[in-house]
């Protein structure tokens, strides 16, 4: 089956881990680590890596708190790409979430995994 470029997965955005303490944690990945901060916010916090992309942290607040990750992969066209991926089979959560810089879709593998689909406003 060909694949459009609309719906090709390009890259990944971004890599975020779930913690428990968003000040601890932010402080560990800008202090020890050396991470550039480029966004803080109540539940989490992202820094820029040199090659451009992006890791974050997120404080889960509808769960109990389980060590682990979850991988933004970036799509060129995140209206074509959610129900080209649906069809396909992939558990996508919702609609696609429209925030400030980017469209993301919340997705899940067949073991449960959480990633998303990621497309930047920018």
């Amino acid at each position: 089956m060909a694949t459009t470029t609309t719906t090709s997965i390009s890259g990944i955005a971004a890599t975020y881990y779930p913690v428990e303490d968003v000040e601890r944690a932010t402080s560990f990945w800008r202090d020890v680590m050396n991470l550039k901060l480029t966004a803080q916010f109540d539940q989490g916090a992202e820094f820029e890596l040199p090659d451009g992309s992006a890791f974050g942290l997120w404080k889960p607040t509808e769960e109990a708190f389980h060590a682990s990750g979850w991988v933004m992969f970036s799509v060129p066209d995140i209206q074509a790409a959610v129900p080209h991926f649906r069809d396909r089979g992939v558990e996508i959560e919702g609609e696609i979430y429209d925030s400030p810089g980017c469209m993301m879709a919340f997705c899940r593998d067949t073991e449960g995994n959480q990633f998303m689909l990621h497309q930047s406003k920018t």
